[in-house]
């Protein structure tokens, strides 16, 4: 396994999830740590329910599974095998393809590629916790190459904005979102959702920036230089997240939902311990997703 996530090692992982069992008891524990608390009519007190870890209201009689309001929610295979895409997602340093995880746990490739896309939605950025300190900002383009254009004009490619936080000759975290163009309307949403308003921002000259001085006072805008020269870490973080696209996944479709992956696994970077868990706990508070909901995220 990856070095750079060790959580739990895989002989770990299968002494603390020998069976289907441990894996339903292990969610019950998550979803009810603080308490019993029935989704019906709030009453405290439960009695068991039909299925596996599953309560009853002792008051309304309502029952609440232990995947119940949840990505796990409806799963049609062994939650062993749910738990073991997780665990492999998580602790592989670069994550892996659907065609990986289902030679992994021994399901279809399309079974392993929906539920792969529920754990990505698990790891989207809630938005609490902004980038501080001295950011650099900045756009670039994803897909095959377009003949006779480049940067903004490349129509047939995704623009992509980038913004990292800095820590003394790296990076301490990065968020990316892809955006239809890089106006101001655009790019604003982004900088409001991802960069605190006192942080110490750096762009390049692009007037799509330039409004935006009005809610961030510490924006400054400046050359990007030859190759981008005056951005050298940004630049780097760029290629490593094309190449790490190109080297896994093989295309920009649905290219939100891998950025999302890599910032979140990247923003993870020093997560010695507990990645694993981590991920289990926000799957337990992100909401069910149907097919035709993920398929048009």
């Amino acid at each position: 396994m990856e070095k750079a996530y060790q959580s739990i090692s895989i002989s770990e992982f299968h002494l603390l999830f020998p069976d289907t069992d441990s894996c339903y008891l292990h969610l019950a524990g998550i979803k009810w740590k603080d308490g019993f608390s029935c989704t019906k009519c709030g009453h405290t007190r439960y009695s068991a329910g039909q299925g596996k870890q599953t309560r009853k209201c002792t008051k309304c009689d309502h029952q609440m599974s232990p995947t119940s309001g949840t990505v796990f929610h409806n799963v049609k295979f062994d939650l062993l095998k749910a738990f073991q895409m997780v665990y492999f997602l998580s602790t592989t340093k670069n994550g892996m393809a659907s065609t990986e995880l289902s030679r992994k746990v021994g399901l279809r490739q399309k079974t392993c590629w929906l539920f792969k896309r529920k754990i990505m939605t698990a790891m989207r950025s809630g938005g609490k916790h902004p980038l501080t300190g001295e950011i650099e900002v900045d756009e670039t383009v994803v897909g095959g190459q377009e003949s006779g254009t480049k940067g903004r004009q490349n129509v047939k490619k995704k623009l992509v904005v980038v913004a990292i936080e800095r820590r003394k000759d790296g990076i301490a975290r990065a968020y990316a979102q892809t955006i239809p163009n890089a106006g101001s309307k655009q790019l604003k949403p982004f900088f409001k959702s991802k960069i605190d308003m006192d942080a110490q921002i750096k762009t390049d000259k692009w007037r799509g920036y330039t409004p935006l001085k009005d809610d961030f006072p510490n924006l400054e805008q400046t050359e990007t230089g030859k190759k981008g020269k005056n951005f050298p870490v940004m630049h780097r973080w760029i290629m490593g997240m094309k190449s790490w696209l190109r080297g896994t996944h093989h295309h920009a479709r649905d290219l939100q939902a891998y950025l999302d992956e890599y910032c979140y696994r990247y923003n993870r970077n020093n997560m010695r311990e507990g990645i694993f868990d981590n991920l289990m706990q926000r799957m337990m508070t992100y909401p069910p997703k149907t097919y035709a909901q993920i398929i048009v995220s």
